[in-house]
């Protein structure tokens, strides 16, 4: 048998042993938006495992079965251990699922929305509650200065 045909078989096999992916051991606090992106995510990985399923499963192709096992079990976890948070009533104060305005010690503002881990895209304006800086932010009031990584930030305004 040569080389290249048993080298190809391990590739498939690797691939089709994928890990499972990370499930944070933090609370799987999300907001209303977030509840609906795992819901949407929860049923493509449903369909991928159906889809998967009809080809032929781990006869046809052991990757395809695979990403959609493992994509299954985690969104089935991240969907069952969801817990939505909606914003305490005090609209001043920095918490979960609210926009903060910051401006920092150079005069550069920035504003995020403080969200769960999975719906978390900080180039898109969003952080997750577990990051540094929400941490650092989290019960702060318009007024209050804050220290992240070192340097001084103001919260400027807190909005939903």
């Amino acid at each position: 048998m040569s080389v290249a045909f048993t080298r190809e078989e391990d590739y498939e096999s690797q691939a089709a042993d994928l890990p499972d992916r990370p499930i944070s051991p933090r609370p799987n606090l999300v907001t209303a938006s977030g509840l609906a992106a795992i819901e949407t995510e929860l049923a493509a990985a449903r369909a991928a495992y159906g889809a998967a399923q009809q080809q032929g499963g781990v006869s046809a192709d052991r990757t395809a079965m695979a990403r959609a096992t493992r994509d299954l079990r985690y969104w089935s976890a991240r969907r069952a251990s969801a817990q939505l948070t909606e914003p305490e009533p005090e609209a001043d104060k920095v918490q979960f699922g609210r926009v903060v305005e910051l401006e920092r010690e150079d005069g550069r503002r920035q504003t995020f929305r403080i969200v769960g881990e999975d719906e978390a895209q900080p180039g898109q304006g969003s952080i997750s509650y577990v990051s540094p800086i929400a941490r650092a932010l989290m019960g702060r009031s318009v007024g209050d200065v804050a220290l992240v990584n070192g340097a001084e930030v103001e919260v400027i305004a807190v909005r939903l």
